[in-house]
């Protein structure tokens, strides 16, 4: 067990907002309170692991953690990883997220387009449809040249988005 530092709701909230992560040398009745959480989670996503098994099922609770680190995704349920809010949210976090996302949600454009805004690497993980769609492909090849490698064989070879490559590659 961890050590108990902040036993009251003041002083909980206040070290919360100063250092999510502090949310471990919090009492455990806080670690169910709602808004001491949520401080944390905001501050730092990943502080989700020492709140109550009640509000880690909290649906605005985990949002606010995937908020902050979209690489929480990982660690949900199936259910969490095809909802269309929560996935998106992670991706415009971090775009290489897209790889816990369902199916469905890989293959679906407004989705992939915020992830390749964010990594365009993460066309990795898109829909064969999406990796040949020309918008898509652009955004990402835009943020990382070598995206292209993850494009269909025909955008590859596309001589405006391989000029973008060249321009948007660090050498």
């Amino acid at each position: 067990m961890s050590y108990i530092k902040y036993k009251d709701r003041k002083s909980a909230l206040k070290a919360v907002k100063e250092d999510g992560d502090k949310l471990k040398y919090v009492a455990p009745n806080l670690r169910d309170d709602r808004g001491v959480v949520l401080e944390a989670v905001k501050n730092w996503g990943t502080a989700l692991q020492y709140a109550s098994d009640n509000l880690r099922a909290d649906r605005e609770v985990v949002l606010e953690a995937v908020k902050n680190d979209g690489t929480l995704l990982g660690w949900f349920s199936h259910n969490l990883k095809a909802d269309h809010e929560f996935v998106l949210e992670a991706v415009k976090n971090n775009g290489n997220v897209l790889q816990y996302a369902s199916d469905n949600l890989r293959a679906n454009r407004e989705v992939v387009l915020e992830a390749v805004k964010n990594d365009g690497c993460a066309l990795q993980y898109a829909s064969d449809n999406l990796r040949d769609d020309r918008e898509v492909v652009l955004e990402a090849v835009k943020n990382d040249g070598c995206a292209l490698d993850y494009a269909s064989e025909a955008l590859q070879n596309d001589p405006e988005i391989r000029e973008i490559k060249k321009k948007s590659s660090p050498l």
